[in-house]
């Protein structure tokens, strides 16, 4: 017998005592042309509507259902319960006319309906127009719908208007300035609505002291649950034998690797600060220079490029026990498997900090350092834009003694919340999109790099091949980094300024400055965009003390970021 065919449409529906009797009567008038799932009531008993309006809006945002219809005596109350989520657009209507005009305009996936204002007949004619009519998709209306869901960035702490005006007050501040500047700070990007979501749930409420399955505080299964997908998703997303999730931040991550493989006094051979390497690679004020002995490796003084060569023979003499590459100030590929020949000849660990880069090796444009590190250390706010945190990758013969480093060597109870954001940003990296993401990166930081440079600036090793690159103003200008940045922050395009190279300039003053295009990427600018922030970098550098210049520019840059929304 040939099984009969569902309707492809699902409607969850749902009232109060009020309007239960229309409820029923909707729902079997929907049944040959949808699925209906009645949510209740059952009966007239008296009960709350946001219970009921609580169950349907869940079904729709979470994709359970196509459709939410809500009943109460005026629809008013439904609709004001319904819209209190993500993704849910509620609408009270009381003919087909505006039924049909909320789904077209504003793309109403919930309909609200009063039972005292409309007969049955009317109700079901209104419902059905509601389902059958499909969302206007022209630009205007795209535009509009997409200001509804942004609420300016402002709905989910918009509560401490009331609870705490001064807090939210710095959260608006923040939020402007992303959306009014040009963000190119290499190591920021913006993180997605549901990273932040999830950064900010009850998971923060839970103590969790160890691992899951192995917690010193009981009532961990939800905690278990999120921590448990932030580490699977991240082997899955690198190719890697053992994740870590608990790291704070980078810092936390390089911290734990230390302690999981060497004692204070061991060797570590690092890319000097100077030359583009990290605080915790090695640096004299950090606790890794004062705890571990540092031996710094350098880039060729003409090329400004690492010379693997020289870095053999510096590793084959030194015989450290970790070699650590990565960097926060490098703009070019890194050969990880000629770094791990390096290593299996002088005997040492290989460890790789990809903070800056892991969004361009998840999305395929850079090449992975998993297949040939021992360890591999990250960062999850930088171009992967997730929550800031830490994370460690490792072969699974460390698993035990990175996971022991972590905690109890290290830290006490992990952030749950800020864990599952970084599983949520891990699951955003496997969408296909995300590929696209990652080569646009690349692409928008050579067409930025290259018109600095054509209007004469010196660029550090000539170009760049990831997302990041390097302007020695000093020598193109006769300018410090920190001249420059705030020449530049004033003109509403923010950078940092950054040493070079053999600098001869102090830190807190500098000869370049450092730009990315992650978080620019981010918003949806490409190539063409890319060339007039360049060409604004230029005005701007070119007529330092010139604030005519720096306003007209600042006004066209607050123009361009308009057109590109932050997420």
């Amino acid at each position: 017998m040939q099984k009969v065919k569902e309707p492809y449409m699902k409607i969850a529906i749902a009232s109060d005592h009020g309007g239960v009797e229309l409820k029923s009567k909707l729902a079997a008038g929907l049944a040959s042309v949808a699925t209906v799932v009645d949510r209740g009531p059952s009966d007239k008993t008296s009960c709350d509507y946001p219970d009921y309006a609580d169950v349907v809006a869940l079904d729709v945002a979470g994709g359970e259902v196509d459709f939410g219809i809500l009943v109460c005596r005026s629809g008013i109350g439904m609709s004001m319960a319904a819209n209190r989520f993500q993704n849910v657009r509620a609408a009270v209507c009381s003919t087909v006319e505006a039924a049909i005009t909320t789904r077209q305009h504003n793309g109403a996936n919930v309909l609200c309906l009063g039972a005292d204002t409309v007969s049955d007949g009317y109700a079901l004619e209104m419902a059905k127009a509601f389902i059958s009519t499909p969302v206007d998709m022209s630009e205007r209306h795209v535009r509009r719908r997409a200001k509804l869901e942004r609420a300016m960035r402002l709905s989910d702490a918009s509560g401490l208007l009331h609870d705490d005006p001064e807090v939210f007050a710095a959260i608006r501040a923040q939020t402007e300035q992303e959306d009014t500047e040009i963000n190119l700070i290499a190591s920021e990007n913006t993180s997605s609505r549901a990273c932040r979501e999830a950064a900010g749930s009850v998971l923060m409420n839970k103590y969790a002291e160890g691992y899951p399955g192995k917690r010193w505080y009981s009532g961990c299964l939800p905690v278990d649950r999120a921590e448990e997908l932030a580490r699977k998703r991240a082997c899955e997303l690198f190719g890697a034998e053992h994740a870590n999730v608990q790291p704070h931040c980078g810092s936390a991550a390089n911290m734990a690797v230390y302690f999981a493989t060497i004692k204070p006094g061991d060797t570590i051979m690092s890319l000097s600060l100077d030359q583009g390497g990290h605080l915790s690679h090695g640096s004299p004020v950090n606790f890794s220079g004062k705890i571990y002995t540092i031996v710094p490796y350098s880039v060729d003084r003409k090329t400004e490029r690492l010379d693997y060569d020289a870095l053999e023979k510096q590793a084959l003499e030194v015989r450290p026990k970790i070699l650590l590459s990565g960097a926060s100030a490098y703009p070019r590929a890194i050969d990880f498997k000629r770094i791990r020949e390096i290593c299996d000849k002088a005997g040492c660990i290989m460890m790789v900090d990809m903070a800056h880069i892991a969004g361009l090796v998840a999305g395929g444009a850079h090449e992975s350092p998993v297949p040939y590190a021992d360890f591999v250390t990250s960062t999850t706010h930088k171009t992967l834009g997730g929550p800031r945190g830490g994370l460690v990758l490792c072969k699974e013969k460390w698993a035990k003694a990175l996971d022991s480093a972590v905690f109890p060597g290290m830290q006490g109870g992990p952030l749950e919340n800020v864990i599952a954001a970084k599983a949520v940003c891990f699951r955003e990296w496997m969408m296909p999109a995300k590929k696209g993401y990652a080569r646009q990166v690349v692409k928008n930081c050579q067409v930025l790099c290259k018109t600095v440079q054509d209007r004469g600036y010196r660029i550090v090793s000539g170009g760049t091949d990831n997302h990041l690159f390097l302007v020695d103003v000093k020598t193109s200008k006769g300018i410090t980094g920190k001249e420059a940045a705030a020449a530049l922050d004033a003109a509403g395009i923010v950078v940092n300024k950054n040493a070079i190279p053999y600098d001869t300039e102090s830190p807190f003053r500098t000869s370049g400055v450092r730009v990315g295009t992650a978080s620019v990427t981010t918003r949806g600018m490409k190539e063409a965009e890319m060339i007039k922030i360049g060409t604004w970098i230029a005005d701007v550098l070119d007529n330092i003390a010139d604030t005519d210049v720096q306003a007209r520019v600042k006004r066209e840059a607050k123009a361009l970021a308009l057109r590109f929304p932050v997420p």
